[in-house]
């Protein structure tokens, strides 16, 4: 059998004041139709469905017409809340739903969710654990908390076997910080969670008896140690860190005897996060003369080193997606110029005078003007005089 691992949809984020949803509606078609064309058996989301507790309406309609498409299409989905989603929320309805082939663990309870799909030989188990703090579980950390919660099926494996575990095929599904042996995971800058003297870290030693696991909460997809446990990655980038990433979607085969292959299948956005250089005249006659690529979300990094007037408004003439705007930090070579020109002073032999030339001259590269100087000096005499 066949499953698409997604994770991370975070659907209703902003990112930059830019609404992602148009975004997102458009890599969910594009999943759905990968779905479709690969004939998977399942669609697996390992957790944070929307990027807040509680999602806008249209990010709520968003989700339920992907899960529509899948069902109408008799793909299976199967579902497990993140730590930016709402338990309670995401389990609305989870009974009923269950019928219909959408499968969901939102809140943790006593037992793992278990979904089998496929039949005989091909038969695979699914196993549920949704993001659970520690403090609610009753454990000190993450990785007490998922022991003690995996431990707990692996008891009721043995008790159903009568103390043996024949092989069947098992998948984990879970959202949590992995990591191998202490090695953490590829961390993007759009990751919000703060990880503190690692109580949130889970060690992948812990799944030993999956055959996969389908991890959420990492942003870009890769697989963590040499064990086959996965992160699928967010399919879209919101930030400027993941310029370099290609998001993808993971086709995860089973055989009769286990994990077969995991592919990963490239996703195309409606529009890329992209990074741009050069002076503020250079970006305006490159955006000119570029199409479609204009419209994509921009970074640019301006080099002038004078004073600006406006600069963002300015380059939304032609690149109306421009989120922000970064002065190019002074390099090494900078400083040597400096020196060159005497800043390369200690500041503590400096007069206040000097300081603030040497400040006027990097903010808009040029000379103090002796008026200005004079103004400066003057304000200077009256502080010293009080």
């Amino acid at each position: 059998m066949r499953f698409l691992h997604i994770s991370d949809l975070h659907i209703g984020k902003i990112v930059n004041d830019f609404s992602m949803l148009e975004d997102q509606k458009f890599i969910l078609r594009q999943l759905d139709g990968m779905a479709a064309a690969n004939k998977v058996d399942a669609v697996v989301i390992a957790g944070d469905i929307y990027d807040r507790a509680i999602p806008p309406g249209e990010a709520v309609t968003l989700f339920d017409e992907f899960l529509t498409g899948l069902v109408r299409r008799n793909i299976q989905v199967i579902l497990v809340s993140g730590n930016h989603d709402s338990p309670e929320r995401i389990s609305y309805g989870e009974n009923l739903l269950d019928a219909s082939g959408v499968h969901i663990a939102g809140m943790q309870k006593a037992s793992l969710t278990r979904v089998k799909v496929g039949e005989g030989t091909d038969e695979t188990e699914f196993v549920l654990l949704p993001f659970v703090r520690s403090a609610v579980a009753g454990t000190a950390n993450s990785n007490e908390a998922v022991n003690k919660l995996l431990s707990g099926y692996w008891e009721e494996e043995t008790k159903a076997q009568k103390g043996e575990r024949p092989h069947k095929n098992r998948v984990l599904v879970t959202h949590f910080f992995v990591t191998d042996g202490g090695k953490e995971p590829e961390l993007s800058d759009s990751e919000t969670t703060i990880h503190v003297g690692g109580i949130d870290n889970v060690d992948a030693s812990l799944f030993a008896g999956f055959d996969y696991v389908a991890l959420g909460h990492i942003h870009k997809a890769q697989r963590i140690g040499e064990r086959s446990v996965w992160y699928a990655g967010a399919p879209l980038k919101y930030s400027f860190g993941e310029t370099m990433q290609t998001k993808c979607a993971l086709l995860v085969t089973m055989g009769k005897e286990g994990l077969e292959s995991v592919c990963q299948l490239p996703l195309n956005p409606l529009h890329d996060f992209r990074k741009i250089k050069g002076s503020l005249n250079e970006l305006l006659k490159r955006g000119q003369s570029e199409s479609g690529e204009r419209y994509d979300y921009i970074q640019a990094i301006l080099t002038d080193r004078g004073e600006l007037i406006d600069p963002i408004g300015t380059l939304r003439s032609v690149y109306p997606n421009i989120m922000q705007i970064v002065r190019e930090e002074k390099t090494i070579s900078d400083f040597e110029e400096n020196k060159e020109k005497g800043m390369a002073d200690p500041v503590e032999h400096k007069s206040a005078i000097t300081l603030f030339e040497d400040f006027y001259r990097q903010v808009r590269d040029e000379e103090l003007p002796e008026t200005g100087r004079k103004i400066v000096t003057e304000i200077v005499k009256e502080l010293q005089d009080h």
